[in-house]
């Protein structure tokens, strides 16, 4: 498929992608392509396809987007960050992702290196210190449609809620097409983000990233990743179903896709111009999601 995120966004039908990650091994490959296989068939507008901390999933990263973008009907678009990375690097990054036909990209400062995402950030000695300059770095090489990060609960890193604002103006006025918000599980804050930008003047569409929570364990990832806390009146009901038993596990995986599908009823009626599915690599329950969505006709 051809074409750009930014002129999908220009539709009046928001956008469903999915996001995936560069496998590990030659098992976690085999389930990534069934997965993208699965979620082919539901013609999504675009996938996206992440980037490891430090580069240290970089080959996978532009490997696995190129195969999208010359062995499915689907529309491709790579993760980036400045991270450990100098100028030189990243630009041979895009020059190489600009050969297989990739021209939607996803501009992130990145988390730091190593285990902890919440250590402390530094840039490369010949690199880029924010997302902000990365923006401009690949618009400079090309008619790139690029993307940035926004944080409905602020940047980890942020002060505060106006100066996240700031810094995520900074990134649109940079040339950024549009934007895709972290994972979040309270429809009012991606409402506030939004509120908080429009206040600013900037127009610039935020998608909605939204993630089907299969099992209890997935949560206490989600907060080390994020550096946010997860709702406790959600953590508490899906303690309260949890258990050993295949029936707990049932009932923690229901509830989860219950939680996301009535997320995105809201959003979409809230009219945001799309949904971006957290896949973790595995389609079934993003695949219930669309279907339940489907049946009340809000995607098509």
């Amino acid at each position: 498929m051809t074409g750009t995120v930014r002129e999908l966004l220009q539709s009046e039908r928001p956008t469903w992608s999915f996001e995936f990650f560069p496998p590990r091994d030659a098992a976690a490959e085999v389930q990534l392509w069934t997965a993208l296989r699965q979620l082919e068939q539901l013609r999504p507008s675009f996938v996206s396809v992440t980037y490891g901390a430090g580069g240290s999933t970089r080959e996978g990263t532009v490997s696995v987007t190129e195969r999208i973008a010359t062995d499915t009907t689907m529309l491709p678009m790579a993760h980036l960050t400045a991270v450990d990375h100098s100028i030189a690097e990243l630009r041979h990054v895009v020059s190489r992702l600009a050969d297989a036909g990739v021209r939607n990209l996803l501009a992130l400062r990145g988390d730091p290196p190593g285990a902890d995402p919440q250590a402390e950030w530094t840039a490369h000695p010949q690199g880029l210190q924010y997302a902000a300059q990365l923006v401009e770095l690949i618009k400079s090489m090309g008619d790139f449609s690029v993307g940035v990060a926004a944080f409905p609960e602020k940047h980890p890193r942020s002060v505060d809620l106006e100066a996240d604002t700031d810094m995520f103006v900074a990134k649109c006025r940079a040339g950024a097409d549009f934007a895709i918000s972290q994972m979040f599980f309270r429809v009012e804050d991606y409402l506030r983000l939004r509120d908080r930008v429009t206040a600013r003047g900037c127009d610039v569409p935020v998608v909605a990233g939204v993630m089907p929570v299969t099992n209890a364990r997935q949560i206490a990832r989600i907060v080390q990743l994020s550096g946010q806390a997860f709702p406790t009146e959600l953590a508490d009901r899906f303690a309260e179903l949890d258990g050993d038993t295949p029936e707990h596990k049932l009932a923690v995986r229901a509830y989860g896709v219950e939680v996301a599908t009535e997320m995105c009823r809201r959003l979409l009626a809230e009219g945001v111009p799309g949904i971006h599915f957290i896949t973790m690599n595995r389609s079934t329950a993003t695949r219930e999601v669309w279907s339940n969505l489907a049946g009340a006709d809000l995607v098509g």
